[in-house]
């Protein structure tokens, strides 16, 4: 008797056991959060830390970054070792060049290397892109356009579809500046100011529209003639409004000051003749050509060169250059040109009546074509000449034929 009852009591405290076991491997959340003693098996806290660790996994959700997403950070990083690479190597080139001037290299700035190079590495090449320079990395290779979707593949702007995100949110800016200079107008209009003073409009003298590859490079993007010819109407149109100076700011963002060697250009003012027509006198020079060139206004187009018209020079490409200015400025066949031109051969002439018309042009031109005349090469003096003879060679680069014997 007493054996089965210890055998009863063996029995109950298992089943109660078991039923812990059970109630705590159905309420795993809930007992996670009791202590440790009101545990009383031995093989609960192994099970205790699986299901938790399980649990925890569950809850959080690992976020699937887009195959572009992923591209677009491999560029990137590569990109940013690339960029630190030549930042190092511009601080070395820096610091070597320095020492060589025999100045601190930490007060060696970005004007005193390049009077370094010019100095150090003199080039009489013609195109300055050519010559030899040292500038930092981020000024020699273009910036990076930033991601333009999230990690999921989702397009931050509303105009990604458009291909041209940057630029068409340009051209929307500058209808809503419209529209910000159109109310205020008519708050005027409404207070019985119908005459804007002058001021009011904003003042683009001494300045230019950014060209096409300087609004590449505000926008990070590529443009067509097209799009540019668009994007310059547009903000011409806010340019020219009567209260232009109240988004001055935005305007000037998209001007490209002018030179100091176009704003020095001296323009020689009109003269009248007895019947009151205006004529400029200039003279022009290339190699050792020199052309006396008298511009006469509301002509028919008349040429005449030493005397004969057009047909003085033979060759048809030395007629192109004479034809050029005129064709540029827009004034063919509404001057007349008289040349006296001397020196040289036919290609040295055609230089000369060419430098010479140009800056006679001007006088009829207003400053932004005198700027585009400018940009286009016009106005600057040709000075390459034929090279010398060296002592020991054939010519001035040839050499003579190498022999053994």
């Amino acid at each position: 008797m007493m054996a089965l009852c210890k055998h009863t009591r063996t029995g109950f405290a298992f089943i109660k056991n078991f039923k812990s076991e059970v109630f705590y491997r159905s309420n795993v959340k809930s007992v996670c959060r009791l202590p440790v003693l009101a545990v009383h098996s031995h093989t609960i806290p192994s099970v205790l830390q699986t299901e938790g660790q399980q649990v925890g996994a569950s809850s959080v959700k690992v976020k699937k970054i887009s195959k572009a997403m992923r591209a677009y950070l491999e560029r990137a990083k590569e990109h940013d070792e690339f960029m630190k690479h030549k930042r190092e190597e511009y601080e070395f080139g820096k610091r070597h060049l320095a020492n060589m001037m025999g100045v601190d290299p930490e007060h060696f700035t970005q004007a005193d290397i390049d009077q370094a190079i010019e100095y150090l590495m003199p080039s009489g090449l013609f195109e300055k892109k050519a010559r030899p320079i040292m500038k930092p990395p981020e000024q020699i290779f273009p910036k990076r356009k930033a991601a333009e979707f999230d990690e999921s593949g989702r397009p931050f702007h509303f105009l990604f579809y458009t291909g041209k995100a940057n630029f068409f949110q340009t051209l929307h800016d500058i209808v809503e500046k419209i529209e910000e200079v159109n109310s205020f107008e008519d708050r005027m209009l409404r207070k019985g100011i119908r005459e804007p003073p002058a001021e009011s409009r904003v003042n683009l003298s001494g300045s230019t529209w950014v060209t096409k590859e300087g609004l590449e490079e505000l926008i990070i993007e590529k443009t067509s003639d097209q799009d540019y010819a668009t994007f310059v109407s547009a903000i011409t149109n806010l340019a020219d409004h009567p209260y232009s100076y109240r988004v001055k700011d935005y305007i000037m963002k998209f001007r490209m000051t002018l030179t100091a060697a176009s704003l020095k250009l001296e323009i020689l003012p009109l003269q009248y003749d007895a019947n009151n027509h205006p004529f400029v006198k200039t003279t022009g020079y290339r190699k050792t050509s020199k052309a006396e060139v008298l511009v006469q206004g509301n002509g028919t187009g008349k040429i005449e060169i030493n005397g004969t018209d057009i047909e003085y020079f033979e060759n048809i490409q030395d007629r192109e250059q004479l034809i050029f200015p005129l064709q540029f400025s827009g004034l063919l066949k509404q001057v007349d040109v008289s040349a006296v031109v001397s020196g040289g051969g036919t290609s040295g002439q055609a230089g000369a009546i060419r430098h010479g018309l140009s800056l006679a042009l001007c006088s009829f031109l207003s400053p932004k074509e005198v700027e585009l005349m400018r940009l286009a090469g016009l106005l600057t003096r040709d000075r390459r000449t034929r090279e010398r003879k060296k002592p020991g060679q054939a010519g001035a680069r040839k050499k003579f034929t190498w022999k053994k014997r």
